[in-house]
């Protein structure tokens, strides 16, 4: 089968930094699903593993962590899918990504895609769509029904981004008031389309900000970007017994105490933490995709695809992690068609 792997990390202006590989058809477990992969897509998740660094693959690695396809083949122990089922997931940081003509995948982690989308659209959703619903959901605990959200709001940090884009949709649905920030015209205008009421920009002191809105203080923060450099604004602003997730990781301390004396919570959302530690509720990514699925069919959530290339081969895919790389992306760039 056609895959796109890499030996060595290396800049992604080199042609070795990602290559067109053969390499042997997979063979599912019990409860893995081999699904034929039509479209894929890129995330700064990519990126970071693919970065530089002295550290060489004695077999090739294979990243990529949006897929949407067609179930192939079925496990013995299978019992969520069948052979010709379109389905769409992220995967796991344990095994091979999906970069690849066939792919294997626990059932669990998989959901049905979207009728109503194609499979590039598919494919923009379900890294970000997981992401997005965990944070707001089962990290920062938001209630699903609009009426327990009357009066509360979320500042939600990278709002334009692949994630901000479904949380701000996600947030919307579930009646929260959404503040975003972005600090482009064009990202502020994206995260506007995609549900956010209020912008405020990330590269200014956020309380001064809200309070021209209107807002002392939010409910709930969701950071996406610089947990160490927002620090003290998501603790000046956040409210006495609210909520901060984040899904970007640190590099030097910050200050825990600064949240003592409202006894507000900080807890981290990582995609991957359910696959990775095979949790006893590894079935609800499944569930999530679905239910992302249903309001994607009822017109509530909009894919987040700006950019398709075809076909999905090297070249191609070092072009989307040069554009990601930028840090500049607007939506999902997204590649279809594996060449005959």
């Amino acid at each position: 089968m056609k895959a796109i792997g890499l030996y060595r990390y290396l800049p992604i202006e080199d042609p070795e930094s990602l290559i067109d590989l053969e390499l042997p058809r997979p063979v599912p477990g019990a409860r893995e699903l081999l699904v034929r992969v039509k479209a894929i897509s890129v995330n700064p998740v990519d990126v970071k593993v693919r970065a530089p660094k002295d550290q060489k693959e004695t077999t090739p690695r294979i990243l990529g962590w949006d897929v949407a396809g067609v179930v192939e083949e079925v496990g013995q122990e299978c019992t969520l899918f069948k052979p010709g089922d379109e389905v769409y997931y992220a995967g796991s940081v344990t095994g091979p990504g999906g970069n690849s003509e066939l792919h294997v995948v626990d059932e669990r982690i998989v959901g049905r895609k979207p009728q109503n989308l194609d499979f590039a659209q598919a494919a923009a959703l379900p890294l970000t769509a997981i992401t997005a619903w965990e944070g707001l959901f089962d990290r920062l605990e938001i209630s699903r029904q609009p009426d327990a959200n009357r009066g509360k709001s979320i500042l939600i940090i990278g709002a334009s981004g692949g994630v901000g884009s479904i949380a701000t949709q996600l947030a919307k649905w579930a009646g929260l008031t959404v503040i975003g920030t972005a600090s482009r015209p064009e990202s502020a205008q994206w995260a506007r389309e995609h549900g956010t009421d209020h912008i405020i920009d990330h590269h200014q002191p956020f309380a001064p900000q809200l309070k021209q809105l209107g807002f002392e203080t939010v409910s709930y923060i969701f950071c996406l970007n610089s947990t160490e450099q927002h620090w003290q604004d998501m603790a000046e602003v956040i409210e006495a017994q609210g909520k901060i997730s984040s899904i970007v990781e640190m590099h030097n301390p910050v200050d825990l105490t600064a949240l003592m004396l409202k006894s507000a919570t900080f807890v981290w959302e990582f995609m991957s933490t359910r696959p990775l530690y095979q949790t006893a509720d590894l079935i609800e990514q499944h569930h999530l995709l679905n239910s992302v699925a249903d309001l994607v069919e009822q017109g509530i959530i909009q894919t987040t695809l700006t950019e398709r290339l075809s076909p999905i081969n090297a070249a191609n895919l070092r072009k989307a992690h040069s554009s990601v790389e930028t840090g500049r992306t607007i939506g999902k760039i997204v590649l279809e068609q594996f060449p005959e």
